[in-house]
């Protein structure tokens, strides 16, 4: 059984993918620049909801509309993790992502099932494994890609288990907190002709 995607940015891979398959057959390398990209985190808690923010350091990715095949990377900055509270941040980065120590959140793209049209709205699934807190994870996310005029903007929403994944709750006496961190991603890739 196929479970949503636990990364934070297989979108990213998708829009280059789709970019790369209206293009033709031969294999092709995008970037997605970080300024186009934005990494929303909430996490679910019993007295408020916390929402917060990462920042893409770099994305590439290649890709081969022919067999779905793709490769690259695309890379998060964990130490970029904010959530509009210094004292909530400094917990967040001193004991559960341990930033310092685990700085990048790696994604790498190795294959694509659907096809994504030149025009209108495409539903797909990546494929590919995360890096996160040290350790590699397997995933698959469904991404929505809406394609007009030459441009890719893809969207995912998706649970990240990052309690499950080696990662420390922050749940205290009162203040209960949820073990896996809703994230929401969202960019776009313009087409070209080649790299």
């Amino acid at each position: 059984m196929k479970t949503p995607c636990q990364s934070f940015f297989p979108i990213l891979a998708v829009v280059m993918v789709a970019s790369a398959a209206s293009l033709g057959a031969q294999d092709r390398t995008f970037r997605i620049a970080p300024a186009r990209t934005t990494v929303e985190f909430t996490l679910g808690a019993t007295l408020h909801t916390v929402h917060g923010t990462f920042r893409l350091s770099s994305g590439r990715v290649g890709f081969d509309p022919v067999t779905g095949r793709a490769s690259g990377e695309l890379v998060v900055d964990s130490t970029s993790a904010r959530t509009g509270n210094a004292a909530r941040d400094t917990k967040l980065h001193g004991e559960i992502l341990e930033s310092a120590r685990f700085p990048r959140i790696v994604f790498r793209p190795d294959r694509v099932e659907g096809t994504v049209a030149g025009q209108g709205i495409s539903k797909v699934e990546l494929h590919g494994s995360v890096e996160i807190h040290g350790v590699r994870h397997e995933v698959v996310v469904p991404v929505e890609v809406r394609a007009s005029a030459g441009e890719y903007a893809g969207t995912a929403s998706f649970g990240v288990p990052y309690v499950k994944w080696g990662m420390k709750n922050p749940s205290a006496f009162i203040l209960r907190v949820s073990d896996h961190v809703d994230v929401a991603v969202h960019t776009v890739a313009a087409a070209k002709s080649g790299d």
